[in-house]
């Protein structure tokens, strides 16, 4: 790993780090879900509205393959 690697993933954990202060309660939404609702079948859905009022929403249902997706992220956290 590079010096230049390494800063960037320095700039990525200070912006994780402030984005946790910013919004503390949305990380603990996130390891919620991610322990007891992530299975096949499950619809995601996310609504995202600017301040112009302009809306956007989209969803997915949880495929088999989606949760081999996420076994390897849960792996890799170990």
């Amino acid at each position: 790993m590079d010096f230049r690697q390494i800063t960037m993933m320095q700039k990525i954990k200070s912006g994780m780090d402030r984005f946790r202060a910013n919004h503390p309660k949305f990380p603990m939404f996130l390891r919620a879900v991610s322990q007891d609702a992530l299975v096949e079948g499950t619809i995601i859905e996310i609504n995202v509205t600017t301040p112009e009022g302009k809306k956007y929403c989209t969803n997915v249902k949880l495929k088999a393959d989606d949760m081999e997706l996420f076994d390897s992220f849960k792996s890799m956290q170990r």
